[in-house]
């Protein structure tokens, strides 16, 4: 495969994690920061252990066929994984921001391992002595790219019309907040993608972000202007990533195959219809994409992802969560079909060629994660606000978004799934369906025929509403023409299509405008 179309697809396979954004700095000097201290010794505090046979082969909810529900490998495969080396980053900087001479300045800096082993064998770690040690840790994994590049996705970030075309939010002084450039060997300047970072850092309009939000880099419509730049190289290497990504070869006919007979022009549509706020990560879909989901006030949350894909009963459950979308999971068996499989897509590669996480960079980005608060709410408690909370209990909304957590951490069933009867007694499950588009949670490998109820906790400042963020605002969402077949989404509607209905949780859309007004006017205190 040639390095641009490599390059650009990597960030099509971001997961939901976290990026500490680095503080905009306009003097190089002032970047440098300490190496990490070697260290030969587990840190002093009992790590759970991130995989598990029999815990691995119970983490997930089965998928709605079953049939293709994941087998993940084995801990002896897993454990023969490497360990991740983490380097320190340096700040992206959009065209014409960047301190003088700044890439001469990269250039002329030394690796610097902060954590990981280096080739003589000796570890280096970050302090672990208590709790805000390993918070601050934990950042730093949230920070770390998993992946390196000197192609498209290096150089796409000098050009303005990236920028331009695409709709990126840069964060304040021009700072590119979502990548990293890392040194890895002196005078070599690399870009690291995939961190955490990319799918959850939200860039607001005053340039201010977020960390932890539901992210708004426009991973999809970044795929689609390479494609279409990059236009003379062959589109089957394209293909077969899709494969990978998205496939279900067990559905008969495969929802995903259409994929393999598309144009250049098809493909790059495809991406550009999915706006900031949407993302057809791994397992899912670019017919029927997921919103990226907001993770502060994770540690309350029973269920991850939109599916309710994996229960989330301790930390344990969100360290192996990482692990898998960080990945692990490509390496599942679905019913035989293996996304890291090689070219049959049924051989599992070697373990040496991987990489993962240690246990302990897993345990101190879940303990980051925990630790995430929402950012001071701008939206006073006003009359108004109150009026909207008479209304949000007269219609009985806290049934299913329970205070305080604003939500009642269950699952509700989409039409057309049939719940099997032993779920009553594994899984917390509404009897009612909502009626929303049950594509995600059918025709995917994310899909379990449920989706969770999500929490209304920081809804002031996310966008994208609906599992398939069919709707950009509170107000589109509660717009009762949402319903109609002309109705235009302000969010994510498909490649090619100016207007469809965007049916299902119904409640709230027969109100008097002034009683949804206040109902919305009280989200936003939340």
């Amino acid at each position: 495969m040639s390095k641009p179309i490599a390059g650009s697809l990597l960030t099509m396979v971001a997961i939901a994690f976290v990026l500490t954004v680095i503080a905009p700095v306009r003097q190089p000097a002032a970047l440098a920061s300490a190496t990490a201290q070697p260290s030969s010794t587990r840190p002093p505090r009992a790590i759970p252990r991130t995989w598990d046979d029999q815990a691995m082969a119970e983490l997930e909810l089965p998928l709605a066929d079953p049939v293709g529900s994941p087998k993940h490998v084995s801990a002896d495969y897993y454990y023969k994984i490497p360990v991740r080396n983490i380097y320190k980053g340096y700040p992206v900087y959009a065209p014409g921001h960047e301190p003088t001479d700044y890439k001469v300045w990269l250039a002329q800096q030394e690796p610097q391992l902060l954590w990981g082993e280096d080739p003589g064998g000796t570890r280096h770690a970050p302090p672990l002595n208590d709790e805000a040690d390993w918070i601050e840790a934990g950042a730093m994994v949230f920070d770390a790219p998993i992946a390196f590049s000197t192609g498209s996705d290096l150089r796409r970030l000098g050009e303005p019309a990236f920028y331009e075309k695409t709709g990126i939010a840069l964060a304040k002084d021009g700072l590119f907040p979502y990548e990293q450039y890392v040194v890895r060997e002196k005078g070599k300047i690399e870009l690291g993608v995939l961190a955490c970072a990319m799918c959850h850092t939200r860039v607001m309009s005053d340039g201010s972000t977020i960390k932890a939000a539901q992210g708004n880099l426009p991973t999809d419509r970044i795929f689609a202007y390479d494609v279409l730049r990059y236009g003379t190289e062959p589109l089957e290497p394209v293909r077969r990533l899709y494969r990978g990504f998205f496939a279900v070869p067990w559905l008969r006919p495969d929802p995903q195959a259409r994929l393999d007979s598309m144009t250049r022009e098809e493909l790059a549509a495809l991406g550009e219809a999915e706006p900031p706020g949407v993302c057809a990560r791994h397992r899912t879909s670019l017919f029927y994409p997921p919103h990226v989901p907001d993770l502060i006030g994770l540690k309350e949350r029973r269920y991850l992802d939109a599916t309710g894909l994996q229960q989330h009963r301790s930390i344990v459950d969100l360290m192996r969560y990482a692990a898998l979308n960080q990945g692990a999971d490509d390496l599942a068996s679905f019913d035989g079909f293996i996304p890291a499989g090689g070219p049959d897509f049924r051989t599992l590669p070697d373990p040496s060629t991987r990489d993962r996480y240690s246990d302990e960079q897993l345990y101190a980005l879940a303990l980051y994660l925990y630790s995430r608060q929402s950012p001071p709410n701008p939206n006073s408690f006003d009359a108004r606000a109150k009026r909207g909370q008479e209304v949000f209990r007269a219609q009985g909304c806290g049934n299913c978004h329970t205070p305080p957590l604003y939500t009642n951490n269950k699952l509700t069933p989409t039409p057309g799934f049939k719940v099997p009867a032993d779920h009553h007694k594994k899984y917390d499950i509404l009897t009612v369906s909502v009626g929303t588009e049950p594509d995600l949670t059918m025709k995917t490998r994310r899909g379990t025929g449920y989706y969770k109820v999500p929490s209304l906790k920081g809804v002031w400042y996310r966008s994208m509403f609906g599992h398939g963020g069919w709707c950009a605002t509170l107000e589109d969402w509660f717009d009762p023409n949402r319903l109609r077949d002309d109705y235009v989404p302000t969010g994510f509607k498909g490649a090619g299509v100016a207007r469809r209905a965007v049916k299902g949780h119904e409640f709230g859309l027969k109100l008097p405008p002034d009683e949804r007004a206040a109902l919305i006017a009280f989200l936003r205190t939340l």
